[in-house]
């Protein structure tokens, strides 16, 4: 369709614009003009120029000037009686003449014959064959092959490739220089071959001639002449033969041609015949109207079957890639309550579920429908748009992918948090990636990531964090913990600076001007993991909730990535506090709520309806254009294979971009080191007051003190009993209360300094 042709009102048309906003008036005497009169829904007549099925959508269809009258209603009862193509109903007294019916009938039939359009298709066709041939000979004679394959192995980064590519076209390039240069030899090889051979022929002819002459066979002349018979006719059959090889040699080249478009060239939907296996709906008013139809709406049917035409506020049109319309819905109908049936309608237009998007306009009683050109998943969301070159503002968004009508994405990341999950290859971890790519591009931004699991997909991003840890042994996911505990620190931190600076929220002046609120992304890789350690895990999912729950205002983000969002695996107060929800191709509802909010698999929100492997890369994501609203999306993919790493070049660019501000985020707090020695008698001494606490009171005191020291975490009443026993301090049972004496303590410390001083002696 012509995207201009699009915007501009259509003469075909406007009189059902007119009737539908209540202006259809009737025309006085000659004031027709090639006006439509509105029809009722599925009636299909000339008088519609077969509407946009027939001519397609933004065709000009310039206004026939014709003379008529206003017909009494007995008259116009006898001309409808007397149509061929029957009665023009709801359109009051006012006909078009039946010379421009049927002059138009005859124009739309001629252009839509089969056979017409089977011409088209073939001559399409034949014009790609063409073309692609010119392509390969041009790619033949520039040598295409070896260009692409450098271009690669430098894209790759594969420098033994690229040397290699290099060499093999250099080599290319000699010897067909060398062909050049022994043409010259090959062409008077071939005229001494063949000079040689009519030598040869002419002595041969003339030997036997003679044998026979003189066996007396026959003469001499008699064999010259029988040869020369010979010639004439092969003569005669080259010269009779030669017409039909000229007159067939170019339907052989066209027939070719039109075999290579066949095979390489695509011809134009609108050129599609039922022979084809992919065979796509027309989407028209038509087809609209009858979807909603199917849906037995009450209110719908009514209103369809009393002839009303479907109100469109926006007409059909290209959106993207697909279809975009605006309808004024039936009174009493709700945009909601025809979403809710998303997968009915999208029956009813020959679509996936997952390719129809209705969604609630300007009112609730207004349906803004996308439909989507099927297949238009498999195009997937295309190259990065930052691999070569650009920053990124965090306040203003990072790049995350393209929707299904082909429009970026950015994803909102200030003053917000964000879960991504679904089944294990679908893209979780490439959609965490692509924000954390995005958010290193800021060079006011910190990252820290944490992967709970022996996993290479966040290596390549170690040169760019402050903090990063990758390992499932029990001391790695016990780093994490203290590293969470020191983000948990952080937050209370930048708290106080805000209120110091009497902001309610980080903005991007503070984030720029060094006093510890610069934006600071975090990313818990397979969270399911730390979250259900055995030891660990209860207290990571409490810092967790408090992190995403208090952190967003303060210019903390979040990611918290998972496989298995359940009520045992994540924390249902984290998936509340995530604004952002990333699902790619779950199972179940569950799932599906837990990541993108409860309430979203019945509100239609639904990645349940995305084929694991077919739509891999594809995801439902809610909070990216509104709280409450979805999209589809088809994530950007960056590789951190090797030799195809494209995350590498991006974190070198990032770390230039900060040398170049002379400020590393993050640089000024080191990260937490592990406590190496902690004497337990020195530390009861120093959280204890001057009255006996219980031994089940005090580990908690001790893990105040110290909370970087792992045997205080698992610290029970008992076990401090047993270890201040064998430093030999008694713990009296009194009540089974077990009261640890800070008397006793200090006594026992001093008998130590006064054994070392001895010991010194």
């Amino acid at each position: 369709m012509n995207a201009d042709a699009s915007n501009q009102p259509d003469p075909v048309n406007s009189a059902d614009d007119a009737f539908v906003n209540g202006q259809g008036n009737a025309a006085g005497p000659g004031e027709i003009g090639g006006r439509v009169i509105p029809l009722r829904p599925g009636t299909r007549s000339a008088d519609s120029v077969h509407r946009a099925s027939e001519i397609g959508w933004g065709t000009q269809v310039e206004p026939v000037p014709v003379n008529g009258e206003v017909l009494s209603p007995g008259e116009s009862a006898e001309l409808d009686r007397r149509l061929p193509n029957g009665p023009v109903r709801d359109a009051g007294p006012v006909r078009l003449l039946p010379a421009v019916r049927g002059a138009v009938t005859a124009v739309t039939k001629a252009a839509h014959n089969p056979k017409t359009m089977v011409v088209i298709r073939v001559t399409v066709l034949t014009l790609q064959g063409g073309k692609s041939w010119a392509l390969r000979a041009y790619d033949a004679g520039t040598m295409g092959v070896y260009r692409r394959q450098i271009r690669a192995a430098e894209a790759a980064g594969d420098m033994e490739g690229l040397r290699d590519w290099t060499e093999r076209r250099e080599a290319a390039i000699v010897a067909r220089h060398q062909r050049f240069m022994d043409l010259p030899k090959l062409a008077f090889g071939v005229v001494k071959v063949v000079i040689g051979s009519l030598v040869g022929l002419i002595v041969t002819i003339v030997v036997v001639a003679a044998v026979v002459h003189v066996s007396g066979a026959g003469t001499f002349a008699g064999v010259v002449d029988g040869v020369l018979d010979f010639v004439r006719f092969m003569v005669w059959l080259v010269t009779a033969a030669w017409t039909p090889v000229l007159l067939g040699a170019p339907l052989a080249v066209l027939y070719g041609a039109y075999r290579e478009g066949r095979r390489r060239g695509t011809a134009p939907r609108w050129l599609a015949t039922s022979a084809e296996s992919d065979v796509d709906l027309m989407i028209d008013e038509t087809t609209v109207a009858a979807a909603l139809a199917a849906l037995r709406i009450p209110q719908v049917t009514q209103y369809l079957k009393g002839g009303s035409p479907l109100q469109y506020l926006t007409p059909l049109r290209v959106d993207g890639r697909g279809t975009h319309c605006v309808i004024r819905l039936p009174a009493g109908v709700t945009a909601d309550k025809v979403a809710r049936r998303r997968a009915d309608l999208a029956a009813g237009l020959h679509r996936l579920a997952k390719e129809v998007y209705p969604s609630t306009g300007s009112e609730e009683g207004i349906l803004d429908l996308w439909i989507a050109d099927k297949g238009a998943l498999a195009a997937g969301a295309g190259e990065y748009p930052l691999l070569e070159e650009g920053l990124v503002d965090v306040f203003k968004g990072v790049p995350f992918g393209r929707s299904l009508r082909g429009e970026p994405i950015l994803a909102p990341v200030m003053e917000r948090n964000t879960i991504v999950g679904g089944m294990p290859g679908q893209g979780k971890s490439s959609g965490a990636r692509v924000i954390m790519a995005g958010a290193a591009l800021d060079p006011t931004a910190e990252l820290r990531i944490w992967v709970p699991d022996a996993n290479f997909d966040f290596e390549v991003f170690k040169p760019r964090c402050s903090r990063y840890v990758m390992g499932a042994e029990d001391e790695r996911i016990g780093e994490i913990l203290e590293q969470l505990r020191e983000l948990h620190a952080e937050v209370q931190h930048r708290g106080a600076i805000l209120v110091e600076h009497e902001e309610p929220q980080v903005n991007r002046k503070l984030a720029s001007a060094g006093i510890g609120l610069h934006p600071l992304f975090c990313l818990l890789e397979e969270a399911h993991v730390a979250i259900q350690h055995p030891e660990y895990g209860t207290e990571i999912a409490k810092l967790l909730v408090d992190i995403v729950r208090l952190g967003r205002k303060r210019g903390i983000h979040v990611i918290v990535s998972t496989q298995a969002p359940t009520k045992d695996s994540m924390p249902r107060d984290v998936t509340r506090n995530c604004s952002n929800g990333i699902a790619f191709a779950v199972g179940d509802h569950v799932a599906n709520d837990a990541l993108l909010g409860q309430g979203a698999y019945a509100a239609g929100h639904r990645a349940t309806e995305l084929i694991p492997g077919t739509d891999r890369g594809t995801a439902v994501v809610k909070g990216f254009a509104g709280e409450s609203r979805s999209q589809l999306a088809q994530a950007y993919f960056l590789s951190v294979a090797k030799g195809n790493d494209q995350v590498t070049p991006i974190i070198e660019r990032a770390l230039a971009a900060i040398r170049a501000t002379g400020r590393v985020p993050g640089a000024d707090r080191p990260a937490p080191q592990g406590e190496t020695n902690r004497d337990l008698l020195e530390d009861l001494d120093t959280v204890l007051g001057d009255d006996p606490v219980r031994a089940a009171d005090v580990p908690a005191l001790l893990s105040r003190l110290a909370p970087g020291w792992a045997p205080y975490r698992t610290l029970t009443g008992k076990a401090l009993v047993a270890e201040l026993a064998a430093q030999g301090v008694k713990v009296p049972s009194t009540g089974n209360k077990y009261p640890v004496d800070p008397v006793t303590v200090r006594e026992a410390l001093a008998k130590r300094a006064t054994a070392d001083l001895d010991g010194d002696d």
